[in-house]
């Protein structure tokens, strides 16, 4: 008898390091860009509030397509969408470099952003589809190292290439550096990513347009208000917050009837209730970038604008944080086939430790000496940061099937893309209620404290997503055992 052997694809490694090195790229440019926009304010001689539509902007079209990059890679196939994002995130690149007012900056940015929508759901469908077992364990930990790692050196890169061109026109060299490496990785991605076999889809069955608009607004008016609140904006955009609401519900419903009527929809709302690990996972992820991510911007702005550090010097101050997440991102990825939640409980309770212990060190800390006392907790926070974000994706995609992978990882991704614009405001303007009377440490330590009440809210719902499973697995023991003794 002839049996059949789904032999791994041989190049599955290279062909993640191709993917994971674009999608490093345009993690990068989230948090790159904030050390640059001093230098983009006076090259461009555009007003704050303007530059601040660099940043912004980048983060709404990022989190718009998300969810459709996902769907459009499921259904059109995800070397197609990986190679074509890549593709227009390296133009884009190079059109935001050579920006000559800030209007091109911000639609290039825009542009950008909804390229690295597209392409980010790519890796993790990839890895889905390449990967089985403990294999994919370990590469979703590289995934993990990679989106942490790309969050915290982000600020190191910008100070340095800041450092290394000049103030003027350093801005212009945090885009143009990602044209030759994307350019590189779109020659190895149409080498080493595995072809698709082609089928006949039509466009309009296949793809849900109404349910990408209603998503998209939803995102985008959850989104807006949210990233007006460091200009002071807020309190003209907050009725958006209730648009969105009532968009998500309109999106909920329209998705149940589009899987009733047998058509393909674009986020199956099925993965969070059927799907199980999907939904908690999803939610531990969005509160955990929202205690988390913010923090950088903080600490920007503590260390440069409090402590007068250049920006090269604040992008050091947090590089002991990238490197613990890296290393253990990378370790955790091989444990959690063996420890499961757990290690996301004890990587959370580690992060706690560590923001509280950098809070405290800001606190006492003598002059400029900060960063220096602060290393030794961001290391112990970077450490348990690795451990959280790569099991964390393994666990919640682990019982996806892989035809809905992309709209999965889209997702997810979504979430922590929310998780972490909230959490900039809300850690933002907890800095400035101490900052503003010109008490810099204690902004920072509010901060910090408001950043560990959130980690220590997703640590509650890690401990019970994995009390829960621990029921299911002694359930499906004690049902095992009685179907044994009736034999």
């Amino acid at each position: 008898m002839d049996t059949v052997t789904n032999e791994p694809d041989p190049r599955r490694w290279r062909a993640l390091a191709v993917t994971l090195g674009a999608g490093f790229m345009s993690l990068l440019d989230v948090s790159i860009v904030n050390v640059a926009l001093p230098s983009m304010q006076s090259g461009l001689r555009a007003s704050a509030g303007a530059v601040q539509w660099v940043v912004s902007g980048y983060a709404l079209a990022y989190g718009l397509t998300l969810v459709a990059g996902g769907r459009l890679g499921d259904a059109l196939g995800r070397r197609r969408i990986f190679m074509f994002a890549l593709a227009g995130f390296v133009l884009m690149s190079a059109l935001a470099g050579a920006a000559s007012s800030m209007a091109w900056l911000v639609v290039a940015r825009l542009l950008q952003g909804a390229s690295a929508g597209l392409l980010t759901p790519q890796s993790s469908g990839l890895i889905q589809t390449m990967f089985q077992g403990a294999e994919r364990g370990r590469a979703f930990g590289l995934l993990g190292a990679t989106i942490g790692f790309s969050t915290a050196v982000g600020p190191v890169l910008g100070g340095l290439i800041i450092a290394l061109f000049g103030t003027d026109t350093g801005w212009r060299w945090v885009f143009y550096v990602n044209v030759p490496i994307g350019v590189v990785a779109l020659i190895f991605a149409a080498r080493l990513l595995p072809g698709e076999e082609r089928r006949k889809i039509r466009i309009r069955t296949e793809i849900d347009f109404l349910g990408a608009a209603l998503l998209g607004l939803a995102v985008v008016c959850v989104l807006f208000p949210v990233v007006q609140v460091e200009s002071g904006n807020f309190g003209t955009w907050w009725w958006l917050l209730p648009v969105a609401v009532a968009l998500g519900y309109l999106f909920v419903r329209w998705e149940h009837r589009t899987v009733r009527q047998g058509r393909a929809p674009l986020l199956d709302v099925r993965l969070f209730t059927n799907t199980a690990g999907f939904s908690s996972g999803a939610t531990i992820g969005m509160v955990y970038f929202c205690g988390f991510a913010g923090l950088f911007v903080v600490m920007a702005m503590f260390f440069q604008t409090g402590l007068h550090y250049t920006a090269l010097e604040s992008g050091f101050a947090v590089t002991s944080f990238a490197l613990g997440s890296a290393v253990s991102s990378a370790i955790a990825g091989r444990l959690v086939s063996r420890w499961g939640r757990r290690l996301t409980v004890g990587a959370l309770g580690l992060v706690i430790l560590g923001f509280a212990l950098s809070g405290v060190a800001g606190l006492l800390a003598p002059g400029r000496s900060a960063g220096l006392w602060m290393a030794v907790p961001l290391l112990l926070a970077g450490i348990g940061g690795g451990a959280v974000i790569s099991p964390n994706i393994t666990l919640t995609l682990e019982n996806v099937p892989t035809r809905m992978a992309g709209a999965a990882g889209g997702a997810l991704q979504t979430g922590q893309r929310v998780g972490t614009a909230v959490g900039a405001a809300l850690l933002v303007a907890a800095f400035h209620s101490g900052a503003d009377s010109g008490d810099y440490q204690a902004g920072l330590a509010i901060a910090m404290g408001a950043a560990v009440v959130i980690i220590s809210i997703a640590l509650a719902l890690a401990i019970r997503e994995f009390r829960g499973r621990r029921r299911c697995s002694v359930d499906e023991n004690l049902s095992q055992r009685s179907v044994i003794s009736s034999q």
